[in-house]
Parts: C-alpha cells; structure tokens; sequence
C-alpha cells in the first residue's frame, strides 16, 4: 500500500514550517499516491508557504499565550476549544493513516486529536529544551524525534530517537559553493562576507546592533548580507545605498547566502542551528531571550559548550560584542576551529531518519 493519508501540524514561523515540508518531500518520494494535508494557524505564514511548497493547507483559529495579560490571552480557551473541534472535524474527514507535528500553535490541537482517535502519531522537538504542548503530547504520541541528547527528563525514554532537525537538501554542500555565493549576491570575493539572520519576522535587537555597527563594520573592510526581516524592512532598506551593505526583507536562496558568508550572526531557533552544523561557518549566536523557556539561549549553549561557535546575550552586546567579533574577524585559526567543531555536530540525514520512523508507524 502507498495511497497512505498523511496528515502534518508545523507552523508560526519557518523553524516550524520548513521541517514539516521537508519531511513531506521526503515521505512524497517514498510514496508518490500519498495523500497530504497539513494544518497550521490560519493567520500564520504557514498558510502561505505551504501552498507556495505544492501542499494544501488547513487553518486553525489558534495562538500561543502571551507573557502579559491581554485580551489575546483571554481569548486563548476559546481558541483552544474551537481548533479542537476543527481538528475533530478534520480527522473524521481526513482519515489520516499517521500524524506528524513539528511544532507551532495548531501542531497542539491536532496531534492530540490524532492520537486520541487512536492515529498513529509523531512529533519532531526540534529545541534543547521542550516546550510545554510537546511535553503533554509525549505521553500520548509513539514517537518522539529530537535534535539532542538528554532529553530522557521530559519524554518517556522508550519512545525517543535521536535524528536531529531535518534541513533543506540544498544546504549539503554549500562549502564548495563559496565562489558561486559571493557571485550570487555580487559580492567582492576578496572581502569578508558577514552574514545577519533575525528569522523570517526579523530581530530588532539584532537590527539596531547592526544599525550601531556599520561604521565598525566599514573600517574593518567587513561587506553584509543583512537579512532584516520583513517587519524590519522598510525602516533599514536605506542602508542599501552603501557600498558593503545589502538590506534583505527574506532570503530565497539562503543556500548561496550561507556559501557566500565567511562569519555568520544569527538567533538560535532549533531549525537555524541544525542548518548552520551542516553549513558550518564560524556563527555568533545572539539568541532571543523573548521565546518560551528560554530555549534558543539553551539550544546555542548546547553548540558552544563543545567550542563550535561563539554566545552573546543580549544584554551582554553592548559591553561584548566589538572585542567578541574582533577576537573572531582576526583569528583564522578561531574560525577555523569554530567551523570544524560546528560541523562535527550535525546530523546530515535527519530528513531520513524522520521518515524511516514515520514509516514504521504506517507498517
């Protein structure tokens, strides 16, 4: 049998989206007549990536609580309520033969909807440090693949294979890709190419640092692929009028991006960081401190506490980061340990693996 009805929940931002239609892909050229659907939060950017990816999408009326009092967060069991039974609704219709989340507001509703209908069900933690919705869905899925070790203290161990993050086929091989990123973006390949990533929304901590910075960055002869984020854009497109500046709302073609970049600053979402073991530049992690539990200072600390890339906080960037980045620009044989020990760390065949698991699950 290969007509399998798969149904898949990621979404709210690209760390959550992208996995989910990798794994996709890769469970679509196993099984050409599979059926997919997948769900996500019907005001999110899954719904339009999704259908972008060739897929159909359905849309939950859900969020995530917010830290404060608001009236988002009164609304929130209603919310919970309403894509709960819209999650009925879609399984009764649906009929999946295995259910797949990979993180995000709608992964919640749905996959305990699946798996209390008896679906065969699993889920993807992609962070170091799970979130409170996977938390209750690990004792009721039969699979659970995570990108790190250690995280027996929050998931029935029995249940726990270690895969990593899948990333997109494309990032495999941008180290023999160098020449051909800097062509792409016009770069002089003489230059240092640094390369910003805030995530698809954009950081504004991480703006303003860079904003604060491009005189440095202009005495240190340093050119920047500065991807800003969309709610960013317009309030920095300006600096495109400088010579060793590029301003990007999103990056298409990140696969050129990262070949082209000789140091990368990025956040430390758990899709980021597998991406950037596979790409494997020297990376200073500047995290967000705004998301649940803390977890992207937890995923950076994971990948620096085995010397493969450099953390700044925040708080601390201010004080830190010019010596930091100096200490790095001026150090090849740093960048060079950085990158080998970076490398090290990542699970090419994650994709695989995911769908070696789902596999069994519809056997």
């Amino acid at each position: 049998m290969s007509n399998y009805k798969i149904i898949l929940s990621g979404g709210g931002t690209g760390g959550h989206i992208y996995p989910a239609i990798a794994i996709a892909n890769e469970l679509k050229s196993r099984f050409p007549d599979a059926e997919f659907l997948f769900v996500g939060a019907s005001d999110r950017m899954e719904m339009e990536k999704v259908p972008q990816a060739g897929y159909e999408i359905e849309g939950l009326w859900i969020s995530g609580l917010q830290r404060k009092l608001t009236l988002k967060n009164l609304m929130f069991p209603f919310k919970l309520i309403a894509s709960l039974l819209r999650s009925r609704k879609i399984i009764n219709t649906f009929q999946p033969d295995v259910a797949i989340g990979t993180g995000g507001f709608a992964s919640g509703p749905l996959l305990k909807v699946a798996s209390s209908k008896g679906v065969p069900s699993l889920i993807q933690e992609q962070n170091s440090y799970p979130g409170i919705t996977n938390k209750l869905l690990g004792k009721k899925v039969d699979a659970i693949c995570v990108a790190y070790d250690g995280l027996e203290r929050f998931f029935p161990k029995e249940k726990i294979i270690l895969t990593g993050n899948p990333i997109r086929k494309n990032l495999l091989d941008v180290g023999y890709k160098h020449i051909q990123g800097k062509d792409a973006f016009t770069l002089i390949h003489s230059k240092h190419t640094l390369l910003i990533l805030g995530g698809s929304l954009g950081a504004r901590r991480i703006n303003e640092l860079i904003e604060s910075k491009l005189e440095y960055f202009e005495s240190l002869n340093v050119q920047l692929i500065w991807q800003c984020g969309k709610l960013y854009y317009q309030q920095y497109k300006k600096y495109n009028k400088l010579d060793n500046v590029q301003v990007h709302a999103f990056l298409n073609n990140m696969d050129m991006a990262y070949a082209a970049a000789d140091i990368i600053i990025s956040r430390a979402g758990a899709s980021s960081v597998s991406e950037l073991c596979v790409v494997g530049k020297p990376v200073i992690f500047i995290p967000s401190p705004n998301v649940a539990e803390d977890h992207q200072t937890k995923n950076a600390k994971s990948i620096v506490d085995k010397s493969a890339a450099v953390l700044i906080k925040e708080s601390d960037l201010d004080d830190q980061f010019e010596s930091e980045f100096s200490e790095l620009f001026n150090s090849e044989e740093k960048r060079e340990d950085l990158s080998k020990h970076i490398k090290a760390l990542a699970l090419v065949n994650a994709t695989k693996d995911i769908a070696n698991e789902v596999e069994k699950l519809l056997k």
